[in-house]
């Protein structure tokens, strides 16, 4: 994310403190697991569907001289980077670091290499595959042939691999690279059992060189589900849209996060400690499990509460020029509580009066500001917003 959308994201929403805090290893129980995998193993791993790309993870970026490079030096016997593998359970990985190494391979032993203006529609197609079927391969809309294009090594002197491809090589040099090895580190989460939430603290220690991701944008390839589906859904809201800092959703997901935040404090808010986005983790990983019905609930609760929402005050949510995330959490939960609990749409009832009470008591700003994600504050906030409402 630039700099400039990051200032921009952070003069919209307020009352998240500890989202930008790092998670501390000493919570977790982790095991690491030195590998060497050869080349064949590699391909072997992607082709089959044991070894799959998060979400969160950015398309195939190389050009054909670069990956080129990497081919070239694993044929040479030149070391390349190790590649880190986070294990989700036995005979599945997720790529942490190392996806453009891995998918270079891959690409060259297919003999076929994609096309850039192609790469996100091809993305697509090998999550939804768990691969790139035959026909998508052999078709030169998508890829082009993956043929070495390597410098000379000196102005009189040839590059013999230069122009070949995985089947044009030497049946010795074919060899040698089938069966190079590179090291694998495989890490996983033993403890506590919630939901793989060391992978985000891992992804941005081994990227905190070039890439910054916000915890709802791993979070949503992690546990992708119809619930997620749903928020996608009702974060385009017409109403919602309305409520928010823009009319269109935000890049990094920050809206997505507010609703997936209402929700888990609705149902989860008697059990709540922190820190925010292991608690966030944890209510993502209960909703896989919801049913149709119990989806279609939470979206019609949402959205009839927007809906009287709007009619109130369309800067209900907002401190000033920014939207107060825990604002919300809180007139959400109040408002909604009753209902939620007897299963019905019967929401609450409020006006412009009570909610201006609520939003000048001294104890309710406080808990809004500061240490916002506290268990104190959080208890404090929900109570006096369903004793004011």
């Amino acid at each position: 994310m630039s700099e400039e959308l990051e200032i921009e994201r952070n003069a919209l929403y307020e009352g998240d403190d500890d989202q930008e805090q790092d998670i501390s290893f000493s919570e977790y129980d982790i095991s690491v697991s030195p590998n060497d995998f050869n080349v064949r193993t590699l391909y072997d791993f992607i082709d089959s569907g044991i070894v799959n790309i998060p979400g969160f993870q950015r398309n195939y970026v190389w050009d054909i001289k670069r990956a080129s490079k990497l081919i070239e030096s694993l044929l040479i016997g030149i070391p390349v980077p190790q590649m880190f593998l986070y294990a989700q359970e036995k005979n599945s990985f997720l790529i942490i670091d190392g996806q453009q190494r891995y998918f270079t391979i891959y690409f060259f032993k297919k003999k076929r290499f994609p096309r850039l203006e192609k790469r996100i529609e091809l993305r697509n197609i090998f999550d939804e595959n768990k691969g790139f079927p035959e026909d998508i391969l052999s078709d030169n809309n998508y890829f082009v042939d993956f043929n070495l294009q390597l410098p000379d090594i000196l102005p009189d002197k040839n590059n013999k691999f230069n122009k070949l491809n995985y089947s044009t090589l030497s049946e010795e040099d074919r060899n040698s690279f089938d069966f190079r090895t590179i090291r694998n580190i495989i890490i996983k989460q033993n403890s506590p059992d919630d939901g793989d939430s060391v992978i985000f603290e891992i992804f941005n220690r081994l990227n905190s060189g070039s890439v910054n991701l916000k915890p709802q944008e791993i979070r949503t390839s992690l546990y992708h589900s119809n619930f997620y589906d749903m928020l996608y859904r009702i974060n385009l809201n017409a109403n919602w849209r309305t409520l928010t800092p823009k009319p269109t959703p935000d890049l990094n997901m920050k809206d997505i996060e507010v609703i997936l935040r209402g929700f888990a404090m609705l149902a989860n808010h008697d059990n709540y400690h922190p820190s925010l986005i292991k608690f966030l983790n944890g209510f993502s990983a209960q909703a896989k499990k919801y049913s149709a019905e119990e989806i279609k609930y939470f979206e019609n609760l949402f959205e009839i509460f927007v809906s009287e929402i709007v009619n109130i005050n369309q800067k209900l949510f907002f401190n000033k020029e920014r939207f107060n995330i825990a604002v919300y959490e809180a007139i959400f939960v109040a408002l909604t509580e009753k209902a939620y609990l007897s299963k019905s749409l019967d929401l609450k009832k409020t006006n412009l009066w009570k909610v201006n009470t609520l939003k000048e008591n001294a104890d309710f700003i406080n808990a809004s500001r500061k240490s916002t994600t506290s268990t104190a504050n959080v208890k404090l906030r929900i109570d006096k917003a369903k004793e004011l409402l």
